[in-house]
């Protein structure tokens, strides 16, 4: 019988009936299949050994719902490292799946490019009160009719407990069965494609959780000593039988992308991925994630630490051909300006207007300056990057968690400044992102939460608690108790959004709302060119840019985080307006609309005169004189 396969390993149905099941285990000497339950149920079948370690088999009575284990040498049972699909969790028993049940109707989906995008990134327990994909598949076609634009998953693999992050994954096949079965994520997919919103799913290519993780019973070529992981082992890339180790997670990439439809990855924590082969392993998905897309564009974003600009860098130009690279510059130096605050990881940032100017004309403050925090230098130069390849964000999981409360950033500053911030971040020429709830305001907290056994609860607590002491006050007595315990279920609860805020705080969303239809519809805002903005220091806390369009029609923004500033004299050419044309006020943060207390013409025969905590975008309009020559 001729075989039909996917991909290298894990079990698939075949055309004629019953399932092929392969997997890599060159640690035992024997491997059997054991039907559990569902069709075909109950039954013991030996697989074939074949070269490299791996054994397969056709299992000619399973079939689609068939639950089963891998017995090794009579030595245990475990999950399929590549099940598809864990009802009951990463220790109960694996199930067999037919991606072909599903009948998707997007196949005039063009999938999307980096370019152009807003992306929201999202984590599906808390999104919702039900913490489902088809309970987040209602809000979707707001969230495109807010602007949004590509969806930002966080971590689906399967992981052990009631709810976590998902970064502790450990099976990264089988998308966790907390959210719904696999077809409910194809829903989800399926419908956000129906209302023009691209979907790109985060995953954990360096390390597995501590919790249900049974692949060193396979093999323990899995992971490697040779270097030192942050978070656990890190995986064997380039070490001895690293290959089969490499083929495991290009099968994962090309598998979100072709059975699930989705538009690309989102790479967490890439200094974690350490690979010193000849390709490194991030190009080598990238080339298979387009593959797998077969002409549909897709987005493929680092997380990157030291800020490694080599990752974006085209393959033919020596890079590694990611599409973008997460900001943390921007983050770091919006919270100093909007927060006053710079110590621990914000100490390298004074939030003054350069730094904003900076970014938006060169993406990263840091490409290889002293860094003071981490006592080396930080970053890697590259000056002529396009600005879509930074993902700009002033709120995402991470630095939400760590504000101790899980607080967003509206508890630690004032509306208008928050307001003038938003302005910035979504008109500059970078690709902007929001954090769930971020566009109407949400007051819901996102705490660092995982349900893990006692032990592992008590060390991750521990771990927590040490991690945040990097912040004085964090580190204070007094402030201990306020630190959510990560493990208790309250924690995972409070988290979840509340749309009701949606209406409660209109202003927010309406400030949103019609920034990004500005970015969209205004096409000098919306140019995204490198070089086609400049900018200038006004005063302490005040910065303009100016946005260079066609002949006669550019765009000012100005952008005040201090207090009201009279600028006269004012000796900067970037403020002049286009000859025989004078400014006027197009959009502005101080609108009553969104809790503002009006804008009135900045540029007078007073010279100018900018509000203070709030951002004013300016277009050119042809003089009475000009009009009427």
């Amino acid at each position: 019988m001729k075989l039909r396969r996917r991909y290298p390993v894990g079990a698939e149905l075949q055309p004629n009936g019953g399932t092929h099941f392969r997997v890599w285990a060159p640690r035992p000497k024997k491997v059997e299949v054991l039907l559990e339950a569902g069709p075909g149920a109950p039954a013991t079948i030996q697989l074939k050994q074949e070269e490299d370690g791996y054994y397969a088999g056709l299992v000619p009575q399973a079939a689609e719902g068939t639950r089963y284990r891998f017995r090794l040498d009579e030595a245990g049972c475990f999950p399929d490292p590549v099940s598809r699909y864990q009802p009951d969790g990463p220790h109960g028993a694996s199930r067999v799946i037919d991606p072909s049940c599903f009948k998707w109707t997007d196949s005039g989906w063009q999938g999307a490019g980096i370019e152009g995008q807003v992306i929201y990134e999202m984590h599906i327990g808390t999104f919702t009160r039900e913490g489902t994909w088809q309970a987040a598949q209602r809000e979707l076609a707001e969230l495109a009719d807010c602007g949004i634009t590509v969806l930002e998953v966080m971590p689906v693999a399967d992981f052990h407990g009631r709810f976590g992050w998902g970064y502790d994954g450990v099976g990264q096949f089988a998308p966790v069965r907390l959210y719904g079965e696999p077809d409910d994520f194809r829903r989800f997919v399926n419908e956000a494609h129906r209302v023009g919103l691209g979907v790109i799913l985060d995953v954990v290519y360096n390390h597995f959780g501590p919790d249900g993780n049974y692949l060193k019973q396979f093999s323990p070529d899995y992971f490697t000593d040779k270097y030192k992981g942050e978070w656990g082992e890190p995986i064997n890339f380039d070490g001895e039988k690293s290959g089969p180790v490499r083929e495991f997670y290009l099968a994962n990439a090309a598998y979100w992308i072709e059975e699930f439809h989705i538009d690309g990855l989102r790479l967490d924590a890439t200094q974690g991925i350490f690979d010193g082969s000849p390709e490194y392993i991030v190009a080598a998905i990238g080339k298979r994630v387009r593959e797998a897309a077969r002409g549909r564009k897709t987005i493929i974003v680092a997380e990157n630490e030291p800020q490694l600009t080599k990752l974006v860098r085209p393959i033919e130009n020596g890079g590694y051909g990611v599409d973008a690279l997460w900001n943390d510059d921007f983050h770091h130096s919006g919270m100093v300006a909007m927060t006053g605050r710079n110590e621990a990881y914000y100490s390298d940032y004074l939030g003054k207007p350069q730094e904003f100017i900076s970014m938006v004309k060169y993406g990263y403050l840091y490409q290889g300056q002293r860094y003071k925090w981490q006592k080396k230098r930080r970053g890697t130069p590259d000056l002529r990057l396009p600005p879509a390849k930074f993902v700009t964000y002033i709120q995402n999981h991470d630095q939400i968690a760590n504000s101790g409360r899980g607080e967003r950033i509206q508890f630690m500053t004032s509306p208008g400044r928050l307001r003038a911030m938003t302005s910035l971040m979504l008109l500059m020429p970078g690709t902007p992102m929001l954090f769930q709830g971020q566009e109407f305001g949400s007051s819901s907290p996102f705490h660092f939460f995982a349900d893990l056994g006692p032990e592992l609860a008590r060390l991750m607590k521990e771990g927590r608690t040490k991690f945040l002491a990097q912040f004085r006050n964090l580190a204070t007595r007094e402030m201990l108790p306020y630190v959510a315990d990560p493990a208790h279920p309250s924690t995972f609860e409070r988290c979840k959004l509340d749309f009701s805020e949606r209406k409660r705080n209109r202003d927010i969303y309406d400030l949103h709302k019609d920034l990004l239809r500005l970015r969209r519809r205004d096409p000098v805002f919306g140019a995204q060119k490198h070089g086609e903005v400049d900018g200038a220091v006004l005063a302490e806390e005040c910065l303009m840019l100016r946005f260079f369009g066609n002949v006669g029609d550019d765009r000012l923004l100005l952008v005040n985080l201090g207090r009201d500033l009279h600028l006269d004299p004012a000796p900067e050419p970037l403020l002049a307006p286009p000859e025989g044309m004078t400014w006027q006020t197009l959009w502005s943060s101080e609108d009553p609309r969104y809790g503002g207390t009006g804008t009135p013409p900045l540029d007078s025969d007073d010279n100018w005169r900018i509000p203070g905590h709030a951002a004013v975008a300016l277009r050119p309009i042809a003089t009475e004189k000009s009009r009427h020559g």
